[in-house]
């Protein structure tokens, strides 16, 4: 059976590995097809496909910071997954690039914060974990774990620290322009965890058919972050629009406990989204 992780990270944005071990992680853990889908980047492309070991093959993506701001009280937060564009392509590289400058800004504001109450980080340690990526909150909570201050990037996160506390809004995508410019760039468009309630409120089932009808290709399924329950509805509710259905371990290396391979994609939907895209191909 071919085994296939479409959404994993690497340094280029939040993960643990650089974009070359893990390819090499990929392969070790016997995945046939993996892709990578750094926050709001392809810094970590090029990397990733020198180092490619041969027999696996590499989807090249990104995860969008992307919101929906028809909310009845305030815009809901979501990912999309982007596979398969043109890197080249002047409206998504731009609001990529616009995303990246927010990223670094926001994080060097936190850290701004945590230094006026005394805590002692800096913001060249906070760069220096991101080695060169978009440097982001987990970012931050390494330099939090090595002050003593936290034990893990859970606690790190939570209300008394980057949840809240020292929280700094961040710039996001409308979701449906989102989609439509990973359209223009030759890609492929899936929601990332759509029904994951335990990282807060979702939207509702009748976005993400709107979302179909403006371009969404598929809907992420299987995640850590789904219980059965919800990974049920977000199958059932694929069907209905006829989106394709995938499975990814969202890993990040030792930010998560979560291992490549966790959670899996079918042949089928990974035929079907390479087979849509015009951006750039599948390597291997």
């Amino acid at each position: 059976m071919t085994r296939i992780d479409l959404h994993c990270h690497s340094t280029a944005s939040d993960g643990t590995l650089t974009p070359a071990q893990l390819v090499t992680a990929g392969a070790a853990a016997g995945l046939d097809i993996m892709a990578i889908t750094d926050h709001d980047t392809t810094g970590g492309w090029a990397e990733a496909a020198a180092a490619r070991p041969e027999g696996l093959k590499l989807v090249r993506g990104a995860e969008l910071s992307c919101r929906w701001f028809g909310g009845a009280e305030w815009p809901i937060a979501l990912h999309l997954l982007a596979y398969l564009f043109d890197p080249a392509e002047p409206r998504l590289a731009g609001d990529l690039a616009t995303l990246r400058i927010d990223r670094e800004q926001r994080a060097e504001k936190i850290v701004g914060k945590l230094r006026a109450d005394g805590v002692p980080i800096t913001w060249d340690e906070v760069r220096d974990y991101a080695a060169g990526g978009s440097v982001g909150r987990p970012h931050i909570a390494q330099a939090l774990i090595r002050a003593g201050l936290v034990r893990t990037t859970d606690e790190a996160f939570a209300s008394q620290w980057l949840g809240a506390r020292y929280f700094v809004p961040k710039t996001d995508l409308d979701v449906f322009e989102a989609v439509r410019a990973v359209r223009a760039a030759g890609g492929v468009a899936v929601f990332a965890h759509p029904r994951a309630t335990v990282r807060g409120r979702v939207v509702p089932d009748q976005l993400i058919a709107d979302l179909a009808d403006a371009g969404l290709f598929g809907l992420e399924a299987d995640h850590e972050d789904h219980s059965p329950a919800e990974r049920a509805h977000v199958r059932a509710l694929a069907e209905d629009l006829g989106l394709v259905v995938t499975g990814s371990s969202d890993f990040h290396g030792t930010h998560k406990t979560v291992q490549l391979g966790a959670f899996t994609t079918a042949f089928e939907s990974y035929e079907k989204i390479a087979a849509a895209a015009s951006g750039v191909p599948v390597l291997g």
